[in-house]
Formats: structure tokens, C-alpha cells, sequence
């Protein structure tokens, strides 16, 4: 195990009725006119939006809105945003919805204070060193934007899909009600348990050795998710299953599986993000198709894990631990295809002509990678991977 810092400031409050809080938790940081957030509207025929106004009625907090931030969340609404909050001068933000709400709501934050353009800080020529208090109630478990300091963005015009992080944009306060996921769309839930999977293998395959209580709270957090959502694709408002599928969510990736590793490999999520940039997906469909792709690509690099993945996982043991890799890998796109989602490029619609356009994208991020340095001969192969996989 290496060395490491263990930070996170952002304040849980977990359970049922728990929104109604929100109001209070704003106040206690004295801020008294804050930018209200959120998507398409789905938070006002669920009755989350009511539930917000209500708190911040109470609590006599002003708000002013700006919403319609879409999956895959685009430079163009944080610039919407954050001329915004400048004109109206808030003092905080709240952000209502999922990950991509909640890393829109941070790049206004992170921009509200910088005079360039906040686009420097994804292309890493500004460290955020600033920001608007961060509030967020979650209605999407996924990305774990709820208690980390990072956030992705995509530039339409380049089509560039890239992140930033900071210690600026941990939310200061995350509520996580079960109960708002009840109405989520089957698939919604899907890309959120596959996102989720994927934060945890990111850094269980980063090739760090001696992380064995690292890796039995992944090994734990992934058979959690795989549990849960096959109980929550019967029955979407059980209870204890939106909840164990919830904080292992945020679990995946709140710096706590970060610790004592080599901080993750995190070239599927780059080479993904191509893909949903391009191709405008879900990230959790693109995750889907690359991350077996990857795992396919570099397993030999350290095998005795992924034979160990294998059998925690999916109780895959024949005693060769080659094998075991191989099988253990069939049998995560297996459960992908079963839950619904696409395993293959093809099944978005991409073609061999397509390859060459990814790897370009892609490539901006080059070297990628801890377990293996990809560069673009490399990223080649995976994409190709991704796209005969079946």
C-alpha cells in the first residue's frame, strides 16, 4: 500500500425526508440567495422540486434558476450559468439532479470567481482556486459528484469531453434521499450501476500492489451494485435496495478506494469519453462497451487480479488463473447484455470508419493509463476491441 492523504470535507445527510433539510443546511453557512440548478424537469413531476422550494421558502433563502442541463453536461450552459449567478450576485449554489447537474453546478462555481474562461481549467491551464459554496441534493446515483471535488464537460464545437478537479468543488452539504430515484427510468438506474462498477475498477486495476483492504471494500461495493440492481429492475421502489445501490455509489468514488493506490488508471473513462462526445450516449452505455474492451486489452499485464476479480466476483475458478481472466471478463459483459446495456460500438451505431475519428479525439488526452501506458497505437487496438466485442 502507498502512502496517502485521506480528504473529503462534504457533509451526508442519508434517508428518507431528508430534502426537506436543505433550507437549514444552506442557512448555516450564512448564504441567503443561491443559483437553483437541475435538468429537463423531471425534479417537478417527482415532487423534489417542491419539496426543495419549500425548505428554501422556510429557511428564507432567494434562489434563482437555471436548468436544462442534459446528459454528457455542455459549456455552453455553465457559461449560461455562471453569467447568471454574476448578474444576480448569489452567494452559493444548489444543484438538483444527477452527475451531470452536479458537475455543471461546480464548473459555474469554479467560474463565478475566475475572470478567464473556466474551459481553462478542463484543459488544465488554470487550477480552480475559488469557488461558490456547493450544495446538491441527488436525484441519480452514478458519477459520485455528490461528495468529490471533480467534474466533466463537453465542449460541443470540439466535441471535447474533459474533466477538472479540485478541492474547491466539494459540495459542502449532499442529500441523499432513496426515495427520489423511485421514478427513475429503468435505464437511468442501469448507466448508474455500470458508472459505478467502473469507478471501482478503475482503481482496483491500477496495478497498485498489497491493497487488501482496498480491494475486499471494492470487491464488496461491486457485488453490492450487481445484487441491487437486478432486485431494483423488479421492483424500482424497494427501499433498501435503492439504498445500498445509492451509497455504493457514492462510495465508488469519494476518495476512499483513491487511498493507499496508485490513484486509478482512468483510461476507459477517457477513452469513453470520446465515445459519448461523438456519439452523444449515456456514460454509462460507453463504459459499458469500452471498460471490457480495456480489461480484454491489458488483463496479462497483471493477471493473478484479474483472475482474483474472476472469483470474488462471479465465483470463476478453475485453477488457471489465465483462464479465470478470460472467463471473469465474459462474464462482466454477459451481466451488461443481461441488464440491457450495449457491449460493442456496433451497437451505437459505429462503424471501422468511425475508429480513426475516436482515436483522434482521444488522443488530446495522450499517454493514458497507470496499469498500461496507452498511447495511440494502443488506443487503436481498444477501440477496436470495443467494436467486434460480442
Amino acid at each position: 500500500m502507498k502512502n496517502f492523504v485521506f480528504y473529503n470535507p462534504t457533509k451526508i445527510i442519508f434517508g428518507e425526508n431528508t430534502i426537506s433539510k436543505i433550507g437549514e443546511e444552506i442557512k448555516k453557512f450564512g448564504l441567503n440567495k443561491i443559483l437553483l440548478h437541475y435538468g429537463s424537469g423531471s425534479i417537478k413531476r417527482n415532487g423534489v422540486y417542491d419539496q426543495v422550494i419549500n425548505s428554501l421558502k422556510e429557511y428564507n433563502i432567494e434562489w434563482i434558476e437555471v436548468s436544462g442541463v442534459k446528459p454528457n453536461p455542455r459549456l455552453s450552459k455553465v457559461y449560461e450559468g455562471i453569467k447568471f449567478a454574476k448578474e444576480h450576485n448569489v452567494d452559493g449554489i444548489l444543484a438538483v439532479g444527477g452527475g451531470s447537474v452536479i458537475d455543471s453546478a461546480k464548473a459555474i462555481a469554479g467560474g463565478f470567481y475566475y475572470d478567464g474562461d473556466i474551459w481553462d481549467a478542463y484543459s488544465k491551464k488554470y487550477i480552480i482556486k475559488k469557488a461558490l459554496p456547493l450544495f446538491s441534493v441527488l436525484t441519480l446515483s452514478a458519477t459520485g459528484s455528490e461528495m468529490n471535488g471533480n467534474s466533466v464537460i463537453t465542449k460541443e464545437e470540439t466535441k471535447q469531453k474533459w474533466a477538472t478537479s479540485s478541492k474547491e468543488l466539494y459540495p459542502k452539504v449532499s442529500i441523499i434521499d432513496p426515495t427520489a430515484q423511485y421514478s427513475l427510468p429503468e435505464k437511468q438506474t442501469i448507466n448508474g450501476a455500470v458508472d459505478a462498477i467502473s469507478h471501482v475498477m478503475e482503481y482496483y486495476f491500477d496495478g497498485t500492489k498489497d491493497t487488501e483492504i482496498q480491494d475486499q471494500i471494492a470487491e464488496g461495493i461491486i457485488r453490492t451494485v450487481i445484487k441491487n440492481t437486478e432486485i431494483l429492475l423488479e421492483n424500482p421502489k424497494d427501499y433498501n435496495a435503492r439504498s445500498n445501490l445509492a451509497w455504493s455509489a457514492t462510495l465508488a468514488l469519494n476518495g476512499l478506494l483513491r487511498a493507499g493506490s496508485n490513484g486509478g488508471d482512468w483510461a476507459s473513462h477517457t477513452l469513453e469519453h470520446s465515445v459519448s462526445a461523438l456519439f452523444d450516449i449515456a456514460h454509462g452505455e460507453g463504459l459499458a462497451i469500452i471498460f471490457p474492451a480495456w480489461l480484454e486489452y491489458v488483463k496479462n499485464e497483471y493477471i493473478e487480479k484479474f483472475d482474483r476479480f474472476a472469483k470474488e466476483i462471479f465465483n470463476i475458478d478453475t485453477g488457471n488463473a489465465a483462464i479465470d481472466a478470460n472467463l471473469g471478463i465474459q462474464a462482466l459483459k454477459e451481466w451488461y447484455k443481461r441488464i440491457g446495456q450495449p457491449i460493442s460500438l456496433k451497437e451505437i451505431g459505429a462503424t471501422e470508419k468511425d475508429i480513426e475519428r475516436l482515436v483522434e479525439n482521444a488522443i488530446q488526452s495522450s499517454p493514458m493509463g497507470k496499469l498500461k501506458k496507452l498511447e495511440e497505437k494502443e488506443i487503436r487496438e481498444i477501440y477496436t476491441i470495443a467494436l467486434k466485442n460480442k
